[in-house]
């Protein structure tokens, strides 16, 4: 199943074609994806931008031309020599802000075309590295096998990480080769799973929603509107500035009625919602 599939379900769900996702999923990958429908769509790119975690399954001891198992075959080579001191080690050197080399079976685009499409057209890819932040990544678990090794991890990361390159990265420093074999998603932003529904209650519509004002005090700083306020900014004229950097939510009551930012000592809004009922 793929995120678009979920998209797919959920707007027969919600009744309406307005539904968007906060960052795609593998068809291979589980786990969460934040959904938004309506007005709330328009906080995605907000939470898409968040961090993420993740928990997955290395295998260490073969490429693939995916570097997960869905791919073919490219290279493999006998691990049981590896230690586990040696793949701690490699782990480590990928936390922090590191230069990640993406998928080349991925959604990047290049020259106007999606790296997935031109290598399935069979040409040979391999994208610019790009900066990510990985600010954990521990080996939870090391099965060993007759030639190669699963290991476990746990993974938090900023937008744009592959944990596949992860994978990819560790085998090849080993000089075994390595890709994914499992791949779950627990976190996006402030979304884990114990805020989420099945797929079940999503198809038999037993689910409550969150509303905009509930997601804006999650995600944002909350700057609460005075009635003149309000007013202000319905004719589309800024405020006095927020106390501080970055965006704000300008809430009234239960509504959120704008989304603020600071420009040129004004609090200016870059997207509104609604008047103050």
């Amino acid at each position: 199943m793929t995120s678009h599939d979920v998209v797919a379900i959920a707007r027969r769900a919600l009744g309406t074609r307005k539904v968007g996702h906060a960052g795609t999923l593998d068809p291979m990958a589980t786990g969460i994806l934040v959904l938004g429908f309506n007005n709330g769509t328009r906080l995605l790119q907000y939470i898409t931008d968040g961090d993420k975690s993740y928990v997955a399954t290395v295998v260490l001891g073969a490429a693939t031309v995916t570097d997960d198992v869905e791919g073919e075959i490219i290279f493999s080579a006998d691990a049981s020599a590896i230690t586990d001191v040696q793949i701690e080690g490699e782990l480590a050197k990928m936390r922090g802000q590191i230069m990640q080399r993406p998928s080349s079976v991925s959604a990047v685009k290049v020259a106007g075309e999606r790296a997935y499409d031109r290598v399935r057209a069979g040409e040979k890819v391999e994208l610019a590295a790009r900066n990510v932040n990985i600010s954990q990544l521990e080996a939870t678990a090391i099965r060993r096998f007759e030639k190669t090794i699963e290991v476990d991890i746990q993974v938090t990361c900023s937008a744009g990480t592959f944990i596949r390159a992860i994978a990819r990265d560790c085998g090849e420093a080993l000089g075994v080769g390595g890709h994914l074999n499992a791949l779950r998603r627990t976190r996006v932003a402030d979304f884990g799973t114990e805020n989420a529904i099945s797929l079940s209650d999503l198809k038999s519509g037993q689910f409550q929603t969150l509303g905009l004002v509930d997601i804006a005090r999650t995600i944002f700083t909350v700057r609460e509107l005075a009635l003149d306020e309000v007013n202000e900014l319905s004719f589309g004229r800024p405020l006095a500035p927020n106390s501080g950097d970055g965006i704000f939510a300008a809430v009234s009551g239960e509504n959120l009625i704008a989304l603020l930012s600071n420009k040129v000592g004004l609090a200016k809004p870059i997207a509104v919602f609604a008047a103050a009922n």
